[in-house]
């Protein structure tokens, strides 16, 4: 009998390791699907809750924050890139490329899931940022990614229009961080088990398989 897995998937939309992380678990998850089945929520955390509404070049985002080069900024891309492609999803980051806000994103993400969508609505919104490179604070790009999700889009566009849900993906944030939660991916696994980082799924599969065998 498989073994019920409650998983928080803490991330955000413009986080490339979360994407790589996503679909290690996810590959890992179809791995020992004789063994555990999984319900995923996807929460929210923002990597920058400050950048305003233009956003910022990745480069200079990357030197002020980190104090990167150019070309370690260049080659570490070139690094996160290739994992992705080994998972199958095309990441088109460049020297162009640019950082944005994403709260709205989640607050989208935080309807799909009364909705059932979040999942089709994370992976879509994945692919809006980092393979079309489109802007995830654009309420243009996010209506049209909600279709897209199999969500209503004159809905979404409502939604985006007033506060809705800002609350509670704010006491969600708040929460996770409380938690002790400050850098993502962080894939909580029954309120008790922590998987950081964008780990390859053989490492997310032993981490299953030892889950469940303590469950």
């Amino acid at each position: 009998m498989s073994k019920p897995l409650k998983i928080d998937f803490v991330s955000d939309v413009s986080c490339p390791w979360c994407i790589i992380g996503l679909h290690g678990l996810e590959e890992a998850l179809a791995r020992t699907g004789d063994l555990v089945t999984a319900n995923i929520t996807f929460q929210p955390f923002e990597l920058n809750p400050q950048m305003g509404k233009d956003g910022q070049n990745i480069g200079e985002h990357i030197a002020e924050k980190y104090g990167s080069t150019p070309e370690q900024s260049a080659a570490n891309r070139t690094m996160i890139r290739d994992r992705a492609a080994e998972l199958g999803f095309a990441m088109e980051m460049s020297d162009t490329s640019r950082i944005y806000n994403t709260f709205d994103a989640h607050r989208l993400l935080h309807w799909a899931q009364i909705e059932g969508r979040q999942a089709a609505l994370k992976h879509a919104l994945f692919d809006a940022y980092f393979t079309a490179q489109q802007d995830p604070s654009d309420h243009a790009v996010l209506v049209a990614v909600a279709g897209r999700a199999g969500l209503d889009p004159a809905r979404a566009a409502d939604i985006l229009a007033s506060d809705l849900y800002a609350q509670e993906v704010r006491g969600a944030e708040q929460l996770w961080q409380s938690r002790g939660i400050s850098a993502v991916p962080a894939v909580v696994i029954n309120d008790r088990y922590l998987i950081s980082g964008g780990q390859p799924p053989e490492a997310i599969e032993r981490a299953l398989r030892e889950i469940a065998a303590a469950a």
